[in-house]
């Protein structure tokens, strides 16, 4: 019988780019979020900072210059956390859309490859049964040739 050959192989190949580019994509937007998150809890931890040192320096003796420094200090973190948490959510919302991309390419290769797979049973059983009616054969060429006993 002649070896297996799938028709449909350079599909599987181009699935299966597809996939991995996916995949990659997908990695990429989760580096991005993750970058996003950790500039969020860098800008969130010196915020906290500018508040305490605020909040410490009411306690002490009122100095107008250092406090509007101070205030307009915290002002901007507060605008560049505001901003930096709108990147990292349209980081999580890019990831999201990655991700989904990602297992709809997985899915659309794992289809070929169960067509794969049900094509390769199919060629395995019929190479199994031309061999099995090939046996046959022998088996019924073997009993015409046997001398039968006369008793």
């Amino acid at each position: 019988m002649k070896r297996f050959r799938f028709t449909l192989r350079s599909v599987t190949v181009l699935r299966t780019h597809r996939e991995m580019q996916a995949l990659d994509a997908f990695g990429r937007a989760v580096h991005q979020y993750v970058q996003a998150e950790e500039q969020l809890a860098a800008i969130r931890a010196r915020q906290a900072a500018l508040e305490a040192a605020l909040f410490a320096g009411r306690r002490e003796r009122f100095d107008a210059a250092h406090e509007a420094q101070s205030l307009a200090a915290y002002r901007g973190e507060c605008v560049e956390e505001g901003t930096t948490e709108r990147l990292m959510l349209a980081a999580r919302a890019a990831m999201g859309a990655r991700r989904t991309e990602y297992v709809e390419a997985h899915r659309q290769l794992k289809v070929v490859e169960h067509l794969e797979a049900k094509r390769r049973l199919a060629h395995r059983q019929e190479a199994a049964r031309l061999e099995q009616v090939e046996f046959d054969g022998y088996a019924g060429r073997a009993l015409h040739r046997k001398p039968t006993a006369v008793c």
